[in-house]
């Protein structure tokens, strides 16, 4: 079977994934990753914990956000697994109690790892441009990096590339100093 006539990939091509593997539907094509590796796994879970209390929980900070870490997104027919996003409160006031969530983020945060790039600064980024996220991070742990975009006119504009042990205000969570060097802790 050439290229123009392979078979869409389906819910249940996801669902057949053993559970210790990441599935995702992008463009009706099944991607399965590995779980992320340590770096990659510290990384997110400092970021999250440094967003959560101030913005989420609102403590010591302004909260009205929901964050999520590897929540199953439902965007028109594909079917993404971000390592974190943000809605905000105003426009999700609670978390659904569902599978996939059908609302678009505010804020996505891709953690990069060598199994992942290639498929999160293609194609994933062209579906949350076209679904309208606002606001994207790419955290790169190996290179000790933290790419900023944001949504202007349909199309991803990098606003900022921060490295090393930097402290950064970045959008949308400006009023907090962010401590870079905690992402990349061993």
């Amino acid at each position: 079977m050439n290229g123009s006539q392979r078979r869409k990939a389906t819910y249940a091509d996801l669902e057949a994934v053993p559970p210790h593997r990441v599935a995702e539907l992008v463009d009706g094509e099944l991607y399965v990753s590995p779980r992320p590796p340590s770096l990659q796994a510290l990384a997110k879970g400092a970021l999250y914990c440094a967003l959560e209390g101030p913005f989420d929980q609102g403590r010591r900070g302004q909260g009205g956000w929901l964050l999520l870490i590897e929540p199953e997104l439902h965007l028109g027919e594909d079917v993404l697994v971000p390592d974190i996003v943000g809605w905000r409160r105003a426009r999700m006031p609670v978390m659904p109690d569902v599978v996939g969530v059908t609302l678009v983020p505010d804020w996505v945060c891709e953690v990069l790892s060598p199994f992942t790039e290639v498929l999160d600064r293609e194609k994933k980024m062209k579906v949350y441009a076209r679904e309208g996220v606002r606001h994207l991070w790419l955290v790169d742990p190996l290179r000790q990096a933290l790419e900023v975009y944001a949504l202007d006119g349909g199309r991803w504009a990098p606003l900022d590339t921060h490295t090393g042990q930097a402290q950064v205000y970045i959008e949308p969570f400006t009023p907090l100093r962010l401590e870079l060097g905690l992402l990349w802790q061993r």
